[in-house]
């Protein structure tokens, strides 16, 4: 995985002004650590940062090559699955290659087929390709958006780059947030709208899009979408289906020439993905696969089960690493630690995240980078195959707004009069809803019931997955990790989109189609499981330590959050153990102590990057 960032402007020499590129690149070093390269010419700039995974010794970039009158040059993030068969079938075609990396078959493939290279392409992926003949950039962002791509564009100007700080770089674009902003991080966030950036004049290529800037402007196209079909497999074939898609993918997404490990929480979908890949490995003789889990000082002392955390994983990591004899690495993580991971947080997706839940995966991931480069992680499951609380709950069901975010009154409620009248909270949220239920490809012939659980598919796999999407690549980035996500290859989240939900719940439980299909592959009570997430920190040492902090802003007249927030009612709630929000106000994880720690996180972002309201 990579950095990459770019300058196109059609009325300035850009060969003048080299050191603003490298500004912006530099901004990017966290997520490429082996090296940097540059290339300018006068209309447009690209930066690149590397982690070297596929043929280190090679594929720097930016990568150039020359093609009859024309030159291309390319910057990428990401990794293709399927380059060894692009790569075949670009030498049958008459292409030679200098490299063994993916970089060089994706820059040929786009010379070769031209924009319609996007259709061929397996893998993660953002890049941007220059066309010196064209004199244009072609951008394209993978199907289910694991790999970012921001940009601003206005009047023969594109600034594009993988995370806001390397766009925020440049001179020309100050950090300023309009109420529209400033609704997406009180009132949506820590999730974000598709495509919005949050910050003012700041937008991403959503899932499945590309975009061409030339001389004639800048336009955007869907290459890919969800599309509903009607599933005529039984249950049987279809199960077997999955396994085989699964199995596939996994097996792609081991090709590595640095280390590589898995994430392991002893759950359903990391012990899946760890199990196939411990045995591939023992297929192809490459020995023991390495495995990584998270926990939490003194959790075991303070863990309560509850419908969102029914269980905790510590006995199931060890039942999984005793069943595959994986070498295990276990971190555990203090109050302190996490405290401070919070600011670091912010830093890394440049606005206020999912607080320590963000925060625990960038330490997490700072320890896996010591012994590996690349890291397996379960993410997604749940989205694509209807694995949460929220998709089996009739209040959720019912609720006709965002099932992740169901108290948006006690949100508001938080906030000032002042911020209220001006961004609307509510009728926003309302808004981005329907906006997106109207997007929803329907099924002719569906009832009320199968409709309702199309929408909220539709919901999670376009809205909520990519808020834990941007966490597990800005956390794992910023410390030089790679992490793929088999479960968001697309032609498994194709097949599974249509799969009618009385068959997903095969068995009468969650997940069902992939319990079954992972039968023969996974121990019996491993299969059997009850879901539970990603783990958190129980100590109440942490609830106080952020009461702490966010007692001293509202004591700080200097704060920028203070004219944002209702002071006086958020130091009532700060000063009591008040138990309104022991239920999650967003995904399962985030209770009472997130809040306080995402208000804080908002401070900290006003302040560190001196955002200005518009």
């Amino acid at each position: 995985m990579c950095g990459i960032t770019g300058w196109i402007d059609w009325h300035k020499d850009l060969t003048r002004y080299p050191s603003i590129l490298a500004d912006m690149t530099g901004t990017l070093t966290p997520r490429g650590p082996d090296a940097s390269g540059t290339w300018i010419s006068e209309h447009c700039a690209l930066g690149h940062r590397r982690l070297s995974v596929m043929d280190p010794a090679n594929g720097a970039q930016p990568m150039i090559r020359q093609q009859g009158d024309a030159t291309f040059s390319i910057v990428y993030n990401g990794e293709l699955y399927n380059a060894p068969e692009l790569k075949k079938e670009l030498e049958q075609r008459g292409h030679t290659f200098k490299t063994t990396c993916d970089t060089e078959v994706l820059l040929v493939s786009y010379i070769e087929w031209g924009r319609d290279c996007v259709d061929r392409l397996n893998g993660i992926f953002a890049f941007a390709v220059w066309n010196s003949e064209e004199q244009s950039l072609f951008m394209v962002r993978d199907r289910l958006g694991v790999k970012p791509f921001f940009y601003t564009y206005s009047d023969g100007r594109l600034i594009f780059g993988s995370e806001p700080k390397s766009i925020l770089a440049h001179p020309d674009f100050p950090a300023q947030i309009s109420g529209e902003g400033l609704a997406e991080i009180f009132a949506v966030g820590p999730a974000r709208t598709p495509g919005h950036g949050v910050y003012r004049n700041l937008n991403e290529l959503k899932p499945g899009q590309c975009a061409l800037m030339d001389r004639g402007g800048f336009s955007i196209r869907t290459y890919w979408k969800l599309e509903s079909r009607v599933h005529t497999d039984d249950l049987e074939t279809t199960a077997e289906k999955v396994r085989e898609l699964l199995i596939d993918t996994v097996k792609r997404q081991l090709a590595s020439d640095v280390p590589i490990c898995t994430l392991l929480s002893g759950g359903l979908d990391s012990s899946a993905l760890t199990t196939i890949a411990a045995n591939y490995y023992k297929e192809t003789g490459q020995g023991t696969i390495h495995t990584y889990s998270i926990d939490y000082v003194d959790n075991d002392k303070h863990f309560k089960a509850n419908a969102f955390q029914p269980n905790s994983d510590a006995p199931w990591i060890k039942r999984m690493t005793e069943y595959l004899g994986t070498i295990h690495h276990y971190h555990e993580f203090d109050t302190p630690e996490l405290v401070g991971s919070l600011t670091a947080a912010v830093k890394a997706r440049d606005l206020p995240g999912m607080a320590d839940v963000d925060g625990s995966l960038l330490l997490f991931c700072r320890e896996i980078k010591k012994e590996a480069t690349v890291a397996i992680s379960g993410e997604a499951a749940d989205e694509v195959f209807g694995g949460y609380p929220w998709f089996h709950r009739e209040e959720s069901l019912n609720a006709d707004t965002f099932p992740w975010s169901l108290f948006l009154k006690d949100r508001i409620a938080l906030l000032s009069p002042e911020l209220v009248d001006w961004v609307k909270p509510e009728a926003y949220v309302e808004e981005r809803y329907r906006q997106a239920l109207n997007e929803v490809p329907r099924l002719a012939g569906e009832n009320a019931q199968q409709n309702r659980m199309r929408e909220m598919s539709y919901l999670n796999i376009t809205r909520f997955m990519p808020t834990l999407l941007d966490r597990k690549d800005r956390m794992s980035m910023a410390v030089g990790l790679e992490v793929r996500v088999p479960f968001c290859d697309h032609r498994l989240v194709e097949y599974v989109w249509n799969i009618p939900w009385e068959m997903k719940t095969a068995g009468e439980r969650e997940k069902g189609i992939l319990r079954r299909a992972l039968k023969g592959i996974l121990p019996d009570d491993v299969l059997a499981r009850k879901k539970s997430p990603y783990p958190k920190t129980h100590n109440p040492n942490y609830t106080a330590a952020v009461k702490r902090w966010v007692l001293d802003i509202l004591d700080d007249p200097a704060s920028p959050l203070l004219q944002f927030i209702n002071v006086e009612k958020i130091r009532e709630l700060a000063n009591t153990d008040d138990n309104r929000f022991n239920l999650p106000w967003f995904g399962q994880l985030m209770t009472g102590p997130q809040m306080f720690a995402y208000l804080a996180q908002v401070d900290t972002w006003l302040r560190t990057y001196k955002v200005s309201i518009r």
